[in-house]
């Protein structure tokens, strides 16, 4: 046996009683009392559909309400479906989350399967969820395993900073040349794994990094350069997907200036709720090193929310809505003021100000707060569309109230008029009469009938909520509201509905009316 092998047989195994294993036959987080899906949301269909389903999920999902949902069904503790290994069935899911950018979601479903059952694809979903959290201690209890079903360099590079870890630096030095006599890494990767190395129990390493030559970002770069303190610039989180932002908001190892860049993408995409944003403003506040531009915006929102009048209030809120052009910055700032806008009180005089207050409730769910201002908005406003849609109160919509809004309506092709009747029908709140004549004066044909119709529709008469969350995710990809289909917001919403996820299908309605132009 040469000194590697040798060293492998005398490491300590460890193996759980068969008492101690967990069943694969469910896998998951979140149970029904904590929000989850019950756990035969997919009912009884096969899992080689479902994770097809989920690997078709290619591009951003327009919608942060469908995220959050698809976010509970991937982390709900469900039956695990047949004709596909459990492992790889919670591989699949996890992968899916940290492209969205839920590192911490993905991590923890990972975690829910025993070491003893990982197949090649879990190992390698399980690897990038700790590099995604910037936690490469996390790696080192699957570098065993990882090492023998996968050849990726990641693993090998992976033995000395682990050895690292564990205070064997001699050990850790002798994997690491021999890592680089094989040419396993190369320039920034290779110092970045001797810089972790160098963090290690008496580690003695001083590595430089520089990101001047630098052309991509991948996992290796942000797990390990933030965990040891040199953050890539953001030229190269630019290139990245949108989902890095959502895993760079929740490190909480790099700055308040980071993180603050990377909060509106993140409560866009739907890993930061309204809570999120104001305690990592308020913590930005009060720290010292944090620059005069965040202090500001920071500054404006304390204002948003102690401000002595309402007029006072509305006015800081509008700075942080108007401070960029940006759709996602804008959402974003409609998303960390929700709770100061909950708290101005209804008033005529404000009524021209209603339409931003609602849209800004609406978007951290704050659907009760928004219905006081039912009385103030106008029909056929902004304000009056956001409340059709997202009101928690069953009320029927006339033919002449959608009129007045389509005649106000400036979007491009008339789109918002198309998503608040899409959403109407679909939620039940017009009869079928008005449903034609305005869908006529629209031109717009809601009885179209394709393949994902046909398939999120059969799933809602089945009920299963998990698999209708996974269609209504697929049916709202994109980069844009404008690529967005009013016949599938009309079968999402109404699907929604149907097996009982009314209070989501409200909120994307009323999204999907804030966000398009």
């Amino acid at each position: 046996m040469d000194l590697d092998a040798l060293d492998d047989a005398f490491q300590p195994k460890y193996e759980l009683s068969p008492g101690e294993r967990r069943s694969l036959s469910e896998i998951g987080v979140l149970t029904p009392r904590y929000n989850g899906l019950p756990k035969d949301a997919f009912g009884q269909e096969g899992g080689q559909y479902l994770t097809s389903l989920i690997k078709n999920l290619n591009g951003p999902i327009l919608s942060r309400w469908g995220s959050i949902l698809l976010r509970r069904t991937l982390l709900s503790k469900v039956n695990s479906p047949d004709n596909v290994n459990p492992a790889d069935w919670s591989a699949e899911r996890a992968w899916r989350l940290l492209r969205m950018g839920e590192a911490d979601a993905a991590r923890s479903l990972v975690l829910k399967v025993d070491r003893g059952n990982y197949t090649p694809r879990l190992y390698e979903v399980a690897m990038q969820a700790q590099l995604a959290t910037a936690d490469p201690a996390g790696v080192c209890p699957l570098v065993d395993g990882g090492i023998k079903v996968s050849d990726a360099p990641t693993w090998i590079m992976f033995r000395p900073i682990c050895a690292s870890f564990t205070g064997e630096q001699s050990r850790a030095t002798s994997l690491l040349q021999q890592a680089r006599r094989n040419k396993v890494a190369t320039g920034i990767d290779y110092l970045l794994a001797e810089k972790t190395i160098g963090a290690g129990f008496e580690g003695r390493r001083a590595v430089s990094i520089r990101w001047d030559d630098i052309e991509f970002f991948n996992n290796w770069r942000f797990g390990l350069g933030a965990a040891t303190g040199v953050e890539a610039p953001d030229r190269l989180y630019a290139k990245a997907g949108r989902h890095v932002q959502g895993w760079r908001v929740r490190a909480p190892m790099l700055s308040f200036e980071s993180r603050m860049k990377a909060a509106d993408t993140a409560a866009a995409l739907g890993v930061l709720s309204n809570q999120a944003m104001v305690d990592l403003y308020s913590a930005a506040y009060d720290d010292p090193e944090t620059n005069d531009e965040r202090k500001a915006q920071a500054s404006l929102l304390r204002q948003a929310y102690i401000d002595d009048t309402a007029e006072a209030r509305i006015a800081a809120m509008r700075d942080l809505w108007d401070r960029s052009d940006g759709a996602l910055t804008q959402y974003s700032a409609k998303i960390l003021t929700a709770r100061a806008a909950a708290k101005i009180p209804p008033s005529d005089a404000l009524s021209d100000q209603s339409a931003d207050l609602i849209a800004s409730m609406m978007s951290a769910g704050l659907d009760r707060s928004a219905i006081r201002w039912a009385g103030i908005v106008e029909q056929g406003s902004d304000g009056w569309a956001l409340l059709a849609v997202g009101s928690p109160a069953d009320a029927s919509v006339s033919y002449s109230a959608l009129d007045d809004f389509g005649d106000n309506d400036v979007s491009t092709g008339q789109l918002r008029s198309k998503f608040l009747l899409a959403a109407l029908a679909g939620l039940g709140r017009v009869d079928k009469e008005t449903i034609d004549d305005f869908a006529d004066d629209l031109s717009l044909a809601l009885n179209r009938s394709t393949r994902w119709t046909k398939a999120i529709e059969s799933a809602a008469r089945r009920g299963q909520q998990g698999t209708v969350a996974l269609l209504a995710a697929v049916g709202m990809q994109g980069r844009s509201w404008q690529v967005m289909s009013p016949l599938h917001l009309y079968h999402i919403t109404r699907s929604l509905k149907r097996v009982g996820l009314e209070a989501e299908a409200r909120m994307i309605a009323a999204e999907a009316l804030t966000r398009t132009t």
